[in-house]
Formats: structure tokens, C-alpha cells, sequence
């Protein structure tokens, strides 16, 4: 009965080059995995470029979001500096009343409705 060879995973993992490649011209079993792992790095290598270019246009539409975001808030906050009615309405730590937005209310602040 032949026991299989299981430290290629160990000495992959927590051994050096010198140790790994030595084992694996060794032992017949490792040289097959060794081979399955070079077919593996041979088919990421094959891809890197498509995935890395995925990545970088990924990048650019995160940047043109970006931007949109700063432009939207920069004129919302323009807008809100240039139009003194809001401006004055709106102070930190005040909650806005339905009074406020100009609707008619009753003595117990609801909206009136006729």
C-alpha cells in the first residue's frame, strides 16, 4: 500500500524555493502538483491583462462619480448661500415647521385644511 505525499501544501506554504523545488524533483507525486500549480499561474497570467484593464476602467467611473458629486453639492451649496430666504431659514440645531414651508396651520400647528 503506497501513502500519498502530502507536504507539497506545507513546504508551498512555509518553506522557501530552494526547499520546495528540491522536494519536488524528489517526490513524483509533488511534480504533479507542481505541474497543476504552473498550469494554474499560466492561465492567471493569461487573464491579467483583460482583468486589469476591467479594474482601470472601473477607476474611471468611480472618478467621474466622484466629480459629479463634488459639482452637485458645490451648486447645492451655492444655491443655498445665494438665496437668502432658505439661508436664513435653515439654522443648525432648528427643526423646520410646517409653518415654515407656508402652509396655513390651525392653534395646534396641523395643517389646516378648509
Amino acid at each position: 500500500m503506497n501513502e500519498k505525499c502530502n507536504k507539497y501544501e506545507a513546504l508551498f506554504v512555509f518553506s522557501d524555493e530552494d526547499t520546495l523545488r528540491e522536494h519536488v524533483e524528489s517526490c513524483e507525486e509533488c511534480q504533479k502538483e507542481q505541474e497543476i500549480m504552473d498550469k494554474v499561474s499560466a492561465l492567471i497570467q493569461e487573464v491579467k491583462p483583460a482583468f486589469l484593464k476591467q479594474r482601470k476602467s472601473s477607476a474611471k467611473i468611480k472618478a467621474a462619480c466622484a466629480a459629479f458629486a463634488i459639482l452637485l453639492s458645490g451648486v447645492t451649496l451655492g444655491v443655498i448661500n445665494l438665496n437668502t430666504d432658505i439661508a436664513d431659514t435653515i439654522r443648525y440645531g432648528e427643526a423646520l415647521s410646517v409653518e415654515d414651508y407656508g402652509f396655513p396651520v390651525d392653534s395646534y400647528g396641523l395643517i389646516m385644511v378648509d
